[in-house]
């Protein structure tokens, strides 16, 4: 897949059909839009996801809430359904000045050759958001060019937006999470060293560090599964501060026990699925106390996850 980041000077030779979103969660409403591309490779144009970096809510200061995608999830994400080019298209003040009619002609149908354009029924874009699906419209039939709004799309009667998605994660309903994305929730990184502590216990567990801006469930254990080195494992991971054994240092992190895995990889990159919650995070008197639970949650899983 083909990335075009932190610039405006670009210019795409071939025709191509492109989504138009904040893809934030990239959940089964966004995926509705990436079908309409990527069933207009069959007509020679390539598959172009357009979103802005960063988001405008980030970018206008509307909000300080932490993001269900990052960057790197969305990437990811992109590439294994087939996407051909992401554009992570510069948002500051003179992009954001750009009046709607502007970012139509010049961007769009200039610099992308879109020939078919497909967005949501709330797409915004342009100076103070005054571009819309209308608007679109009318720009593309002009041009000849084919645009297809995409109506909300609903589970379990309700509709699904970036918004439901996160009030699900912060519940730490990771079942309604999973039925809402079309697939468990993400959570990206490099494994990094941790206390060892896992280890001494006849328990190894991988860390990682999530970025600062990712989105994680309630603080408690998981079950889970892990894309390492192009392998499934089944897991079981607790999000938090470990507090039984670090009483100085408070870093929030994932702490990942794989069944049938024993391997140093320390610097891997590897992706958590958080499948459903076990129970929360809770400081035990004694280590033996948390070797006793870690036992009857790593039992938990095997039964859950066979």
């Amino acid at each position: 897949m083909e990335i075009i980041t932190k610039t405006t000077d670009f210019y795409l030779r071939e025709e191509t059909a492109a989504a138009i979103g904040k893809f934030d969660g990239v959940h089964v409403g966004h995926r509705r839009l990436l079908d309409e591309i990527l069933c207009q490779r069959q007509a020679g144009r390539k598959a172009c996801v357009f979103t802005f970096d960063p988001p405008p809510a980030v970018f206008f200061g509307k909000t300080g809430e932490k993001e269900l995608s990052t960057r790197e999830e969305k990437r990811r994400l992109f590439a294994a359904l087939g996407v051909d080019i992401l554009i992570e298209f510069p948002l500051n003040e003179k992009t954001a000045a750009m009046l709607p009619q502007t970012f139509v002609t010049e961007v769009l149908f200039g610099r992308m050759q879109a020939g078919f354009v497909a967005a949501g029924t709330d797409i915004s874009f342009g100076a103070g958001g005054a571009g819309d699906a209308a608007l679109l419209k009318r720009m593309a039939a002009k041009s000849g060019v084919e645009v297809q709004i995409i109506e909300k799309v609903a589970v379990d009667g309700s509709k699904v937006s970036s918004t439901r998605v996160r009030g699900a994660v912060e519940a730490g309903d990771m079942r309604l999470v999973q039925r809402l994305l079309g697939m468990p929730y993400p959570v990206l990184g490099t494994v990094r060293h941790g206390n060892r502590i896992g280890r001494t216990l006849g328990m190894p567990t991988l860390n990682l560090l999530p970025p600062a801006d990712k989105l994680l469930p309630p603080l408690g254990v998981y079950y889970s599964g892990v894309r390492l080195k192009g392998r499934y494992y089944r897991a079981i991971s607790n999000i938090g501060y470990k507090p039984t054994i670090e009483e100085e240092v408070k870093r929030l992190g994932v702490e990942t026990y794989l069944y049938d895995f024993d391997g140093d990889v320390y610097g891997e990159e590897i992706e958590v699925s958080l499948y459903e919650f076990r129970r929360p995070e809770r400081k035990f008197d004694n280590v033996e106390g948390l070797k006793a639970q870690l036992r009857e949650d790593i039992a938990a899983g095997e039964a859950y996850l066979r």
